[in-house]
């Protein structure tokens, strides 16, 4: 047998098994007196209803026994009486504390789950997370976390006391006939061992309904993010149509694991009437030929009543029980994978003294069939200021993905100030590195937190003073709540210039010494892109920068410009340097100045493209 390889984990992440058994185990162990506990206490409550019957029983037996003599029947019920109140109100006591100790753990398991698995999703790379719905993944963290807390209960407070149950009837009809102790004991096998292999097979289905209901509600939160496009484009009916799609396939699902419910129910209700019947007629037959006297046979019927009232919805409880293991299956291996970018066992922090950044035989591709890089060599020296430029899909921005750490390269290094970037703890790699991209991504919390997000020890007052650098703290002033607004999901209430500005004010908190720049002031207008770029000049003093442009007079004033071309770097020198040239990078100039583009032009710059499309409609 082939055993499965180990999963690569950095070491930040929490170790968490990668099967549901032994994931839920995990989380047990830390609660495990609690649930302890709450077994001996759901024992206790077990014990005390299955005895009702048996005191019962007993009741009749001095009834009577002394139904010649009344006098004589009060004081004899004293005992059994004042014993029923007791097992009455122990399994009240017993079953409810039980539950207030259900009720201090489930949250906190529930909190452990959801904590640990986040934490392990965090770790995750880029590609996985572009990769996935990030609906999707939420829903499973939820789903995952509700399934073990759900499958503790069931296994807790539905399968433990039905089986302390059926052991304690079927050693209480023993003592009172050993045929009404075996028929009981056979009949409890018998159902147990086939109620499990029908929800074996039920737990596949189950399993693939869990995965088809995740999927929907991933594309529901994928239509409902992009909403103002689906109404832009009077695409309203079309997503309708199209959740249908998966709304099929989960009803088809249900209705597999339906069915599969069903062959428990009716299994469950003919060996109910079974043992009605069965503890019945076996008892009449005993008590007719003198086996057992009343009082046993008062006791038999009261417990198989019993026993048919507490596994009637078992087969529900199997069902629900697999349908929560498969939903902690569908988290764990989806999410429970090997982390693609890891941390070395004996990471060192970085600390950027200098600022060099230099690739050494870099080869590099996002597939293995096609590299963007093939051997790349490149050294940017402390505080040198660099931009890139070239077509879409020429390689600058993944350069940019390589030195952040994205991604890591098939073969050959990257450095900074000397040390390979692997050998460093990715933590420390992104603290000591700023990055404004080109849509900034907020989250759905006020200005002044987004903006601290880069420093979370600056105060209120650094803060203002980086928003006036960036050239929002006017704008943020004119809101409601001025620096407490809220910015709506991924910063929907904000214009994309402001979005970027606040994007900016965030890395300048930071205080960073390298910094990354893509397409900072893409989405400004031309006044508020010279005033921050005046800005963004004082930002770069003493920094070593990299910046992504397609307009190319945003970088023209840098120390040095890269043009890229299919992965590979083809001129390299300052703007007057490649004007001189009158290579690649003059041309690209030439048709930015002049907004001269030739018609045969497939593949264009941003800017580029966008005077294209003018022109097509003047046209």
């Amino acid at each position: 047998m082939i055993k499965p390889l180990p999963l690569l984990r950095n070491p930040e992440a929490p170790s968490l098994p990668a099967e549901p058994l032994a994931f839920m185990y995990h989380f047990v162990r830390q609660y495990r007196w609690w649930y302890l506990l709450i077994l001996a206490l759901e024992t206790a409550g077990a014990i005390c209803a299955t005895f009702m019957p048996y005191i019962i029983g007993q009741t009749v037996q001095i009834i009577t026994h002394l139904r010649a003599t009344p006098e004589r029947i009060w004081p004899a019920l004293i005992v059994p009486m004042v014993v029923f109140l007791l097992l009455n109100v122990g399994e009240v006591i017993f079953l409810r504390v039980a539950g207030a100790c259900r009720a201090h753990t489930n949250p906190r398991l529930r909190r452990s789950v959801t904590q640990e698995l986040y934490a392990y999703l965090q770790h995750h790379s880029h590609r996985f997370i572009t990769n996935n719905f990030a609906g999707a993944l939420a829903h499973r963290i939820s789903d995952t976390s509700q399934g073990v807390s759900m499958s503790l209960a069931t296994i807790v407070f539905e399968f433990f006391p039905v089986i302390i149950k059926l052991a304690v009837s079927s050693i209480l009809l023993f003592r009172a006939s050993v045929f009404l102790g075996g028929f009981v004991t056979l009949w409890s096998a018998i159902f147990l061992i086939i109620s499990y292999r029908l929800a074996r097979l039920c737990q596949p289905h189950a399993r693939r309904h869990a995965a088809a209901r995740s999927e929907t509600n991933g594309k529901i939160v994928d239509s409902v993010t992009n909403l103002s496009s689906v109404r832009l484009f009077a695409r309203l009916p079309f997503e309708r149509q199209y959740l249908d799609k998966y709304l099929d396939t989960e009803i088809q699902t249900a209705r597999i694991a339906m069915a599969y419910m069903e062959r428990i129910h009716w299994f469950q209700y003919s060996a109910a009437v079974v043992l009605k019947v069965g503890v019945l007629l076996l008892a009449a037959y005993l008590w007719r030929y003198g086996k057992i006297d009343i009082a046993g046979f008062v006791m038999s019927i009261s417990l198989a009543l019993l026993i048919i009232s507490e596994v009637r919805n078992l087969g529900r409880r199997f069902l629900e029980f697999f349908e929560y293991i498969g939903n902690i299956a569908n988290g764990v291996h989806s999410i429970i994978r090997s982390h693609e970018v890891v941390d070395v066992p004996d990471a060192k922090p970085l600390k950027v003294s200098r600022g060099s950044i230099e690739f050494r035989g870099v080869t590099f591709g996002y597939t293995p069939e096609r590299n963007v890089f093939e051997d790349l060599d490149l050294i940017i020296p402390p505080g040198q200021r660099v931009g890139l430029v070239g077509y879409s899909g020429s390689g600058k921005s993944t350069l940019v993905n390589l030195v952040l750490r994205l991604y890591e390269p098939q073969e050959g290094a990257i450095l900074i100030d000397g040390v390979d970037i692997r050998d460093v703890t990715q933590a420390s790699l992104h603290s000591q590195i700023s990055l404004i991209p080109q849509e900034p991504g907020l989250f759905h919390r006020t200005l002044l937190e987004n903006i601290r997000y880069g420093n979370l020890e600056v105060d209120d007052h650094q803060i203002k003073a980086a928003s006036r650098q960036a050239h929002a703290h006017d704008f943020i002033e004119e809101m409601p709540q001025a620096y407490h607004s809220l910015v709506g999901e991924r910063g929907v209430k904000l214009s994309g210039g402001q979005r970027q500005r606040i994007a900016i004010a965030r890395v300048i908190a930071k205080g960073a010494p390298i910094l990354i720049m893509d397409e900072a002031t893409s989405s400004l207008d031309s006044v508020t892109e010279k005033a921050i770029q005046d800005s963004l000049d004082n930002i770069m003093r003493g920094k070593t920068v990299i910046v992504v442009a397609h307009r190319l007079s945003t970088i023209s004033h840098l120390d040095r410009i890269l043009v890229f071309d299919e992965g590979r770097i083809i001129e390299d020198g300052s703007h007057r340097e490649l004007l001189a040239l009158n290579k690649a990078y003059a041309r690209l100039w030439n048709r930015q100045v002049n907004g001269f583009i030739p018609e045969n032009e497939c593949e264009m710059e941003h800017a580029d493209l966008s005077t294209h499309v003018i022109k097509s409609f003047q046209s």
